[in-house]
């Protein structure tokens, strides 16, 4: 594994280093368990008794503390700590093999430069996969597929007929996108499928976690917006619209036709029912219950979700809940005695 000086770190992060420059580093690692030649950081100031006691080489922080560690100080420590983890470690490689005599690719798909087709993917009519693409084994492209330059489909990876993939995509093993959403007609009761005539659109650098299920649209598409994560197990139904940056941790499930702004955060276990305008830059917990519009910057907690300080004294007051009852149950008795003397 290549070293770097700290001083190359600190170059290559846009830091200031307060101790020894010349020092090597040859790895990243957390608080708790960096040694020497490794470097880490400090980003939340709860951790700060950790940072003097450390006993990594160097320290990314935001400001200079006490420490025996060399700091590269930076407004961004955990962005910068992530720059250096990339330099120091950089991203998977991937296996340069072109394209597979056991993978399966039709003869109208078109294919851009410097793919890797692994074996026993399938690649239909009319598809398009853009430059310096890799295809692990297992993945599904339906016909008419549009991929981007520079995406990345991890094993058994689906995407559904005509959906659209932007530049810099990741979608990890076992991702659906662009299955039939959930949509019937009850009548006489039987449920008849509607046909989901709409697709799913991933923009630009979006990553789609393990397990995931994008439904296309009924009528209208379903579309992750740029850049925006969603975590493993995250479930979004049809119609539905994610703004760029967004962040869904694992198992957040959103019903169909919902419509979640720019830079919001959604934490796991949360549901968020359908029809519903979440605004921009919204804080959602985990494990809420998103039942109804939501302002810009608001941050929610709760099943029934509401604003979270309310939230924070409501779920206070649940373990008083029995004392107060029999205090109020007692004061009733003692209502009731004065109106009978």
């Amino acid at each position: 594994m290549p070293q770097k000086t700290i001083e190359e770190i600190a170059n290559h992060v846009g830091g200031e280093v307060i101790g020894d420059k010349s020092k090597k580093i040859g790895s990243a690692s957390t608080l708790d368990s960096a040694g020497p030649g490794q470097i880490t950081f400090l980003s939340n100031p709860k951790y700060a008794p950790k940072v003097k006691n450390t006993n990594a080489a160097a320290v990314m922080v935001s400001r200079q503390v006490e420490t025996n560690a060399v700091q590269i100080v930076t407004n961004d420590p955990y962005y910068a700590f992530m720059q250096a983890v990339v330099l120091l470690h950089g991203h998977r490689e991937h296996p340069q093999i072109g394209t597979s005599p056991q993978a399966v690719v039709s003869k109208s798909a078109k294919i851009g430069q410097n793919c890797n087709i692994h074996p026993y993917a399938v690649i239909c009519d009319n598809a398009v996969v853009g430059d310096n693409c890799q295809i692990y084994s297992g993945v599904f492209i339906g016909p008419n597929v549009k991929i981007g330059s520079n995406c990345i489909l991890y094993p058994n990876a689906v995407v559904y007929d005509g959906c659209q993939i932007g530049d810099r995509v990741i979608v990890q093993s076992n991702a659906s996108v662009g299955q039939d959403g959930f949509g019937f007609a009850t009548h006489k009761g039987e449920h008849h499928k509607i046909p989901q005539i709409g697709i799913v659109v991933l923009e630009d650098d979006v990553e789609i976690g393990s397990n995931c299920v994008v439904e296309r649209g009924t009528l209208e598409n379903t579309i992750i917006g740029k850049g925006s994560k969603l975590g493993d197990q995250v479930a979004i139904g049809h119609g539905t619209i994610i703004g760029p940056h967004c962040l869904l941790v694992p198992k957040v499930g959103i019903a169909g036709s919902a419509e979640v702004g720019h830079h919001c955060v959604i934490g796991g276990q949360a549901g968020i029912v359908g029809h519903i305008k979440i605004g921009n830059m919204v804080t959602v917990g985990a494990q809420a219950a998103v039942i109804n519009d939501v302002p810009d910057g608001a941050t929610i907690l709760g099943a029934p979700a509401i604003e979270a300080n309310k939230a924070k004294r409501a779920y206070a007051l649940i373990e008083t809940l029995p004392d107060m009852r029999k205090k109020l149950k007692a004061l009733d008795k003692k209502i009731e005695k004065l109106k009978n003397t």
